[in-house]
């Protein structure tokens, strides 16, 4: 169920799924870690930007997106629930996917990660900040044009099942009701960092690259 901005949040938080609880008790290495936010519309180019990091600065790339078609395909009872909800262009529960980043990056042996299209609402925001207890070093947002999106989606072929119009629209309309939000809020703490994303990618990594250069 997706939770409006402004209703008051009531979570409740159990062990990191993956994680013993042993370990849970102790202190996890991503709470030592550099972790950014990267946010942006469906089609945005955030998956590619944040590969070029990767490749250029040394961090773990976490797609929230690919963590949770990876629970998709493992067949279990969240996997089921979660396809049903990406199908209808609808924000999963913010535990499941805050449970599949820690442990991602227990697992990783890292200590920088980029995040990529997370957190998509503010329920996202607040279950992160309880369970990791740890906040962006930055937010980097990828500003880029409704119809800009539409085409690019469109172009892309990769055969997913939410590469649609139809299913386009209704996640850009999540996006802009749930996600556009948290980007005030981090603008708000000094904490975004905000790109034109219409530009080429070759001319987008040339400030993204400048970006984590001097911030990190």
């Amino acid at each position: 169920m997706e939770t409006s901005v402004d209703a008051p949040i009531k979570v409740s938080f159990s062990p990191v799924y993956g994680i013993p609880p042993d370990k849970h008790e102790e202190s996890p290495r991503w709470k030592k870690s550099t972790i950014v936010f990267v946010l942006g519309g469906p089609g945005s180019g955030k998956g590619t930007q944040c590969a070029n990091v990767v490749q250029h600065f040394s961090y773990t790339h976490l797609s929230a997106g690919d963590l949770l078609r990876a629970e998709i395909r493992s067949g279990s009872e969240f996997g089921a629930m979660i396809q049903g909800m990406i199908a209808e262009g609808r924000i999963v529960p913010s535990e499941i996917t805050v449970k599949l980043l820690c442990k991602a990056m227990e697992e990783s042996g890292n200590d920088r990660f980029i995040i990529d299209g997370f957190p998509r609402n503010e329920e996202n925001r607040i279950v992160f900040e309880n369970v990791a207890k740890i906040e962006p070093a930055f937010v980097l947002f990828f500003d880029c044009p409704e119809e800009e999106l539409e085409k690019r989606i469109m172009n892309r072929n990769q055969g997913r099942e939410d590469d649609n119009l139809e299913t386009i629209k209704k996640r850009f309309k999540v996006f802009v009701e749930s996600t556009l939000p948290i980007v005030s809020y981090y603008e708000s703490k000094g904490k975004l960092r905000k790109i034109n994303a219409a530009k080429p990618s070759e001319e987008v990594f040339e400030e993204v690259k400048y970006l984590f250069a001097s911030e990190t």
